[in-house]
């Protein structure tokens, strides 16, 4: 019986549809990488270091999640420090790194970029793409991990789409 060997890295990408908002619009809401908690299911983002929207910026992002010991409800608290890589607002493009955590990522950048969709009339809304490459996260499995990746991105544009919305 031959040992399963598990891939040594992780690659994934996905992307989510904005029909009615235009890239320079949901830019802003990526570009401002320490209050990524508007629009990001974390309950809080802050700086921590670096200068604000340049390479080597870090900020930590941190929410309390439901968990169970020996059958009782409790709650946790998750983290990740994450750092700014490059950021490029022509492109509406940004990469970061995870450098610290207690969820079980060893390793794990990511880019994300905001890209128009055109037709024949122009601009027709935008989609926001999230690629990621890590490490194998250990208690889960690659479709797992991405199956969150995707479902992170959804509640992202949707978020996005409320706050663009005009009060009513």
């Amino acid at each position: 019986m031959e040992e399963e060997t598990l891939p040594l890295k992780w690659e994934g990408k996905t992307s989510a549809q904005l029909p009615t908002a235009r890239a320079h619009e949901v830019w802003p809401f990526l570009e401002d990488f320490c209050n990524i908690h508007k629009c990001f299911r974390v309950d809080i983002c802050y700086h921590v270091d670096g200068i604000p929207g340049q390479p080597g910026l870090i900020r930590c992002c941190a929410s309390t999640v439901p968990s169970s010991s020996g059958g009782q409800e409790e709650s946790a608290t998750i983290w990740a420090k994450e750092k700014l890589l490059l950021i490029d607002p022509i492109k509406r493009c940004l990469s970061y790194e995870v450098i610290d955590n207690n969820i079980g990522l060893k390793s794990y950048v990511a880019t994300m970029r905001v890209l128009p969709i055109h037709d024949d009339e122009g601009e027709r809304g935008c989609k926001i793409e999230w690629s990621f490459l890590c490490d194998p996260v250990q208690g889960q499995g690659f479709e797992e991990f991405s199956s969150y990746i995707q479902s992170s991105l959804q509640f992202m544009v949707k978020k996005i789409e409320d706050a663009l919305q005009p009060a009513t």
